[in-house]
């Protein structure tokens, strides 16, 4: 029998563990203590202040753009999720058939692409329709959102389906519940905690996205990633970490109130 390899004994394996934290949250961490300083600079320290954080709520347009950016996410990452669900139930709850590798690979195709290669497709795609209809609304942002978050969405969904024991679906099936019940009853409630974290995890992916949204976007229609790009062209200034600050506090509380709601159900 094979002996388990302790990795963490290796030589030097905690320095670079420590390295490597360091350079993933230092950068963060600087952005929040500079997003409470008082002088404009964005180097120098000059007192603790919450005035950007007092002209990032008073700024109408970062309101708007916040708002557009939270109401796209949360739509987008509403219908991804459904889709992918239905998708990994019809790869997984089904015997194996000719081409499911192949519709496997084809699901998650965009996460292997550049995500410019993803704008510019979209961006021809939806000017041909434009073109056709002359409608220039939201809706374009929210496929193209949609069909970006559709494989982070699925891969924790399928994950979740591919570990789940099938005794008690198939008990529900032999007490003549039909496909229906058993899906409410049994397999969804097991499911939950998949669907929620593929949920959170397109709507990360649709909060953030910048390259897409710009191919996407028409006149009025920035987000608040677009618009922080269109400000740090022009001047950087504290606001734009205090607004930074912000959205990550929204995401730790978000994975913070899933993991709580997991532990529970746990």
């Amino acid at each position: 029998m094979a002996k388990s390899f302790p990795i963490a004994r290796l030589p030097g394996f905690a320095g670079i563990a420590i390295l490597t934290f360091v350079l993933l949250y230092l950068p963060i961490a600087t952005l929040v203590v500079f997003s409470f300083n008082e002088a404009a600079s964005m180097s120098r320290w000059e007192g603790f202040s919450l005035h950007w954080y007092q002209a990032a709520l008073e700024n109408r347009q970062v309101r708007e753009v916040s708002i557009r950016s939270l109401g796209l996410a949360v739509t987008a990452a509403g219908i991804a999720t459904i889709v992918a669900t239905l998708a990994a139930l019809g790869t997984t709850r089904t015997s194996r058939f000719k081409g499911q590798t192949l519709i496997y690979a084809l699901i998650n195709q965009p996460l292997m692409v550049p995500e410019v290669v993803t704008g510019v497709a979209l961006l021809i795609f939806f000017a041909m329709i434009k073109v056709q209809t002359g409608y220039h609304g939201m809706g374009y942002l929210v496929a193209a959102h949609t069909a970006f978050c559709i494989p982070f969405a699925y891969l924790p969904i399928r994950a979740r389906l591919e570990t789940m024991d099938l005794t008690l679906e198939t008990a529900a099936a032999d007490l003549y519940a039909n496909p229906v019940q058993t899906f409410r009853h049994i397999t969804l409630p097991l499911l939950l905690p998949g669907i929620v974290a593929g949920y959170m995890l397109a709507f990360v992916i649709s909060l953030d996205a910048v390259v897409i949204t710009e191919f996407v976007k028409s006149a009025g229609q920035d987000t608040l990633p677009t618009y922080m790009l269109g400000q740090l062209r022009r001047v950087v200034t504290p606001e734009m970490n205090a607004i930074a600050t912000l959205f990550l506090l929204l995401s730790v509380a978000a994975v913070t109130i899933f993991f709580a709601l997991s532990r529970k159900r746990a």
